[in-house]
């Protein structure tokens, strides 16, 4: 009774625990199984005879966090034909040295934030058997849905710095990840898509690179491209920041510090500083005409963004690229130039609300698996782990 208990604890089809040895890192379970009647895979009859046994040391699962051996008494079959063979079992597959648990463990393993050596020690197998298993994984592209989004990480992989990433930024899920990023490569990639499977695209999200949107008027005729929120925004961030950097080169050291320690006052959108902060920042907004311009035209930014109604983001946009063309500050008349050329692909972002935030997510899941696996050369296994861990 107490033997059915312990195998049933160990979990194992067929098999009969015959002892345990303890130690103080290691556990070693030795079992066996009953004879039974085998069929022959040279001549394919039966055969009940027993050649002899042989003791195999398999590697399983970790239990009572020790590692766990399980010696098992394998008997090898004769057959009339002459053909010797061992028996099959269930928990093992053909040459290997350890369960087909432990491997599916690995496997699942391998789906967090941890490196592979990691895994291995976890496992108790070696670095190159984790790699092994994790090369037999194998993902295809997912095929496509009404809306892509498509953006660049730094991969460093062996087919160069820049590796690209497909999003279906409604579902939530890696489409695929590309080698590279180049426009050439690109077209390579989406010539080979299904012609009516590119026409059902209805929206592409991408940045403000100009290589993405002409593949998106290429080749998804009829989808809506759009910019990612993200992307446009920080150009407001950016003017101003300059506008606050070039001031201060006039300014005395003291002043000069201080505008910079304090440069969050006038990033941050008014309405949420605190009394005694709108007082600080009111009094840095006095020393310069262009900085309070500047400021006005950031919070106007943001309050047109943040509109709910697309008739009036419409009609403030374009009234906003006037006013900061006529402000006479170069830095939001650039800002404004870039605006004007991206008019259309920012207000469809106002009209559907998709952003790039999800792609930006699975991004950093990468950045943080290269950064715990101390990059990943071998571009096919880098694309497996990514695959295999976000998805």
């Amino acid at each position: 009774m107490l033997n059915k208990h312990i195998t049933s604890l160990l979990n194992l089809e067929g098999i009969f625990v015959k002892k345990i040895n303890h130690a103080d890192n290691y556990l070693k379970i030795y079992i066996e199984t009953k004879a039974t009647t085998q069929i022959c895979p040279c001549c394919h009859q039966q055969t009940k005879q027993i050649h002899d046994y042989r003791y195999q040391k398999i590697k399983d699962l970790p239990l009572q966090f020790k590692d766990c051996y399980l010696i098992l008494k394998k008997r090898r079959y004769r057959c009339k034909c002459g053909k010797r063979f061992y028996e099959k079992y269930p928990f093992l597959a053909r040459y290997q040295q350890r369960t087909t648990r432990l491997t599916q463990y690995i496997a699942n393993e391998l789906r967090n934030s941890v490196s592979i050596k990691a895994v291995a020690e976890k496992s108790n197998v070696s670095h190159s058997t984790v790699t092994r298993i994790l090369d037999t994984i194998h993902y295809s592209s997912f095929p496509l849905k009404d809306a892509i989004a498509i953006d660049e990480f730094k991969g460093n992989a062996e087919t160069g710095k820049y590796q690209c990433i497909i999003v279906n930024p409604k579902k939530n899920y890696i489409m695929d990840i590309l080698p590279d990023r180049t426009q050439s490569h690109l077209s390579a990639y989406f010539r080979e898509m299904n012609r009516n499977e590119r026409h059902r695209v209805k929206f592409f999200v991408c940045d403000m690179w100009q290589p993405y949107v002409d593949l998106a008027y290429s080749y998804f005729p009829n989808a809506v491209v759009i910019i990612d929120k993200y992307h446009f925004i920080r150009h407001v961030t950016w003017a101003i920041e300059n506008v606050r950097k070039r001031i201060q080169k006039s300014m005395s050291p003291t002043l000069r510090k201080y505008y910079k320690r304090s440069r969050k006052l006038i990033l941050t959108r008014y309405y949420k500083l605190k009394d005694e902060d709108k007082k600080a920042c009111d009094l840095m907004l006095l020393y310069n005409d262009d900085l309070r311009k500047a400021h006005m035209l950031k919070e106007w930014f943001y309050d047109i963004c943040h509109n709910e109604k697309y008739s009036i983001q419409r009609k403030e946009l374009f009234e906003w690229i006037k006013n900061a063309e006529n402000s006479g500050i170069k830095e939001f008349k650039k800002c404004a130039a870039t605006f004007r050329h991206w008019s259309k692909e920012i207000l469809n972002a106002f009209k559907y609300g998709l952003t790039n935030g999800v792609t930006e997510g699975f991004n950093n899941k990468i950045k943080v698996l290269k950064r715990i696996s101390y990059g990943i050369k071998n571009f096919e296994r880098f694309r497996t782990r990514i695959l295999h861990s976000c998805n």
